[in-house]
């Protein structure tokens, strides 16, 4: 690892050192030539067996001009892979995202929802890659997979689930990091659902969860009546208990709001 760089707290930068765990995110589906797009490779350690693992190309995006530079000068012999200088919002925000099988990624923390957001709200679908496979910090994913009627359950989960069918694959140790961080990770993985196409847009469901959780601890009520000025008939039509919280009403039960508010209102 070149000394000479440091890892920037602006950027969210924790570094995957343990060689077991890279090995393991590598085997979670086959890379054997396939396009690939990493997001924010660091110093490369993952990219490196990546490209041990013979795949067609390697899109590698950072967002870091230093890294940026050290990676170009680390893989200059390579030619399979491309090293961008880019921040990632930016590619996905201006659709310069190509076709690839994988995505992959240790996300930095403090932006990694907004990565999710981003590829989960993209109007083609099914989208231009077939597989994300992403570390997050491990309250972010407990979000992601967490089930309705519990105390996590929330916006997070909601999208994720109708656009993908999410896996869980293993907890990472602090210790796996430079510099170590101070909580668990953890790595799952995404595959798109071929048919989530009931909302023509997908931000209004976006939107609708925004809504509904923005009081989280209160019944639905009050901010379904900022959605539906009918909000009685609309809540008899769609069999939903206004006296719920929205953590208490099901993934289907959002769906079937937006799939509402979205016939009605466009």
């Amino acid at each position: 690892m070149n000394s000479l760089i440091f890892s920037k707290k602006s950027l969210g930068q924790n570094f995957l050192i343990d060689q077991n765990i890279i090995n393991k995110i590598a085997k979670i589906t086959d890379i054997h030539n396939k396009i690939v797009l990493e997001i924010g490779p660091g110093y490369g350690n993952l990219t490196k067996k990546i490209l041990s693992m013979n795949p067609k190309k390697i899109y590698a995006i950072e967002k870091d001009k230093d890294l940026f530079l050290f990676l170009k000068e680390f893989f200059k012999s390579k030619k399979n892979i491309y090293i961008i200088n880019e921040d990632i919002l930016n590619t996905i925000k201006n659709k310069k995202i190509k076709k690839c099988q994988i995505i992959l990624g240790n996300l930095p923390y403090n932006i990694s929802t907004q990565i999710l957001a981003s590829l989960i709200l993209t109007d083609k679908w099914p989208p231009v890659f077939d597989t994300l496979i992403f570390m997050f910090q491990k309250e972010v994913a407990d979000r992601i997979l967490a089930k309705s009627g519990t105390k996590t359950f929330g916006r997070l989960s909601v999208l994720c689930n109708w656009r993908f069918t999410i896996t869980k694959h293993f907890d990472v140790s602090p210790n796996c990091f430079k510099p170590k961080p101070k909580i668990k990770s953890t790595v799952l993985s995404f595959v798109p659902k071929k048919d989530s196409s009931f909302l023509k847009n997908p931000k209004i469901l976006e939107m609708i969860t925004r809504v509904l959780f923005s009081n989280r601890r209160k019944k639905v009520n009050k901010n379904f009546a900022k959605l539906f000025h009918e909000k009685e008939i609309i809540a008899k039509e769609l069999d939903l208990n206004l006296n719920k919280r929205p953590e208490q009403l099901t993934n289907e039960m959002f769906y079937k709001i937006a799939s509402k508010y979205e016939k009605l209102f466009g």
